[in-house]
Formats: structure tokens, C-alpha cells, sequence
């Protein structure tokens, strides 16, 4: 088996919603910038 189980990766809360939200590899070089957890939470931000 390869890879990083999911519960070993790093998690934040989304700044929106309060949910918790795990690593992906996408945001591996932005990962200090990610706050939310989806694009609809981000697009709900200012509300």
C-alpha cells in the first residue's frame, strides 16, 4: 500500500461552514493560505 492514510494528514476548519477539512494535494504549496473548505464556502465568505 502507497500513500498517506487520510487520518494522517494535516486538517483545518473551515473558516465558512466550522467543518474540518483535510490536506489535499492541490493546496500542497498554498496550504498556509487554504481557510475554506470548498469553492461554494468560498463564494459564501462575505455573507
Amino acid at each position: 500500500m502507497k500513500g498517506v492514510a487520510k487520518a494522517d494528514l494535516p486538517t483545518k476548519v473551515c473558516a465558512v461552514c466550522g467543518r474540518p477539512f483535510a490536506w489535499r494535494k492541490k493546496w500542497a504549496k498554498v496550504w498556509d493560505e487554504v481557510r475554506y473548505c470548498s469553492e461554494a464556502c468560498r463564494r459564501r465568505r462575505g455573507d
